[in-house]
């Protein structure tokens, strides 16, 4: 069976937004979508006894989540909807994602988030810390792909970087929409301390952004079938990458030195999490 999209949805004014990329991402991947609502399991109130209304009452809480997320998508063929009890919102997600084998999990942005940007709530943030599969966060304005047709990509040439990368590019060749490579040099002071001169740090950085290209028309060699273009920017990391608004949505890899195979957040994508106005997709390293 195909691997499905699962959205967590919630009754948080960001849960539209999920909803709205995660139907988009199904439909592109031709994957089942699933949406789940988590609600805390039962817990014990004594010896052998739990609250059977309390427990009652979550369950129709959930139900009537469920039911709103329903009329949001317009309740897509093939659409599932689960319930599903745990001790956390993040803990559920993990767990459904891992007994369906989830090609892409998808939440929304924090409610402290400004209109049209992102900013993690506990659920993204615990997502994003072992997740098996990319964990994809729609901005709290509820930004999705349609408008600029391109797919961006953070990239270094590391194992994360790399992994980013296929995984845009997988996407790329579903919609027929061409790559944007993007690798940001720090500019000014961020490059070299003031005292190594001015002259020292121009020639630093003219040496960076040479193997930064390099680096950059190797990596569009490697993807066959895709139109691919490359940039490279001098700047603030974060401040560059949070500007791309001529993207649909962002890949980045986690931290290089996270467990294989599970998302770890490093300095640059937790910090893209409170910064992107597009939905961001975060990768676990391959």
């Amino acid at each position: 069976m195909t691997a499905p999209v699962i959205v967590g949805a919630d009754r948080s004014p960001a849960s539209a937004g999920a909803l709205a990329l995660g139907r988009w991402l199904a439909r592109v991947r031709e994957a089942p979508l699933v949406v789940a609502v988590v609600h805390p399991a039962p817990s014990a109130i004594g010896p052998g006894r739990v609250d059977a209304e309390w427990i009652a009452d979550q369950h129709r809480a959930a139900e009537r989540v469920l039911a709103e997320a329903r009329s949001t998508l317009d309740d897509p063929p093939g659409a599932e909807y689960r319930i599903v009890a745990s001790t956390s919102a993040a803990h559920g997600l993990h767990d459904l994602a891992e007994q369906t084998g989830a090609a892409m999990l998808v939440v929304g942005s924090g409610a402290a988030a400004p209109a049209t940007r992102i900013f993690a709530g506990s659920t993204a943030e615990r997502l994003l810390a072992g997740s098996a599969c990319p964990v994809a966060v729609a901005p709290a304005g509820g930004v999705t792909p349609g408008a600029t047709r391109r797919i961006g990509v953070a990239y270094v040439d590391t194992p994360d970087g790399r992994a980013a990368l296929h995984a845009a590019a997988d996407l790329a060749r579903r919609t027929g929409d061409p790559l944007l490579l993007v690798t940001v040099v720090a500019g000014g002071d961020a490059a070299l301390p003031f005292l190594i001169g001015d002259d020292a740090e121009r020639a630093f950085l003219d040496t960076a952004r040479e193997t930064y290209e390099e680096a950059l028309r190797t990596a569009a060699e490697s993807i066959p079938d895709v139109e691919v273009r490359c940039e490279v920017r001098a700047g603030d990391v974060v401040e560059e990458l949070a500007a791309l608004d001529e993207v649909d949505v962002l890949f980045c890899g986690s931290r290089g030195y996270g467990p294989a195979q599970r998302v770890l957040l490093g300095g640059v994508s937790g910090r893209l999490l409170r910064r992107a106005g597009r939905p961001l997709v975060v990768v676990p390293r391959a």
